[in-house]
């Protein structure tokens, strides 16, 4: 596995923020997850750490720190990182979305300014594998990558006050699902009956960041079973370890 040169910045008294090649890139999200896994061996307790595409924050939540002593464990780490393998496991998952227009709110519009037809948009979205680099905004909210350049589209230029639970977006090189209702600006083509976080659980977020997600195109009626059995506890999303 390469490693890449990192730059460590202060962020605030208690955080560093530590910054990869600026692309996004598998294979520097497979270096940020190595260096956290390395990291998290240390056992060094009251670190938290949140990755977003090519930058890891890393807060300490005990005491404030010293940087230039936070900087060089860090160095060390990546080091040490270097001269070993991690097997990590990542799953597809397959989620199903339903794109009728009630739930696709912009999907008109969004075709429209993309020079597609409803049917093109949907079997093109739906065609693809997208990384999840980062999980945050809101929790359970997933930062997808590797949206075909025919689907990029910018943010809406007037955010809605309430985004649905569910919805299905485009924005700029991403897509995403908004796990709660909420603020937002991205524009929305359907609905994912799925729960994405549950706070009830050991762990809320099922899925995990360097995953990938596939969509599946699916029926208001199957809309409704699917939200009927995530209520009640009974479902399953599809999963798929890619490197078993």
């Amino acid at each position: 596995m390469k490693s890449y040169p990192i730059s460590i910045k202060p962020f605030g008294e208690r955080a560093v923020l530590v910054e990869w090649p600026e692309e996004v890139s598998e294979s520097i999200l497979a270096d940020i997850l190595d260096f956290m896994d390395a990291f998290k061996a240390l056992k060094i307790s009251g670190w938290e750490m949140s990755v977003a595409y090519n930058s890891l924050t890393m807060v300490y939540n005990q005491d404030h720190i010293d940087f230039q002593e936070t900087k060089n464990m860090i160095l060390g780490c990546q080091e040490k990182q270097s001269k070993s393998k991690t097997e990590r496991v990542q799953h597809l998952w397959t989620l199903p979305v339903c794109y009728e227009l009630e739930f696709g709110v912009d999907m008109e519009e969004t075709a429209k300014t993309l020079n597609l037809s409803i049917e093109e948009l949907i079997k093109q979205h739906t065609s693809h594998q997208y990384v999840v680099y980062g999980i945050g905004f809101l929790p359970g909210f997933m930062y997808l990558g590797g949206l075909p350049t025919s689907l990029e589209i910018p943010r809406r230029a007037e955010p809605r006050l309430k985004v649905q639970k569910g919805s299905v977006g485009l924005a700029g090189k991403q897509t995403g699902i908004y796990p709660q209702d909420s603020p937002g600006g991205w524009n929305i083509i359907g609905n994912c009956p799925v729960n994405l976080f549950d706070p009830s659980k050991k762990e809320p977020c099922f899925v995990k960041v360097g995953d990938k997600i596939q969509f599946e195109s699916i029926s208001k009626a199957e809309y409704k079973l699917h939200k009927i059995e995530g209520e009640v506890g009974i479902y399953e999303p599809e999963k798929v370890v890619l490197n078993a």
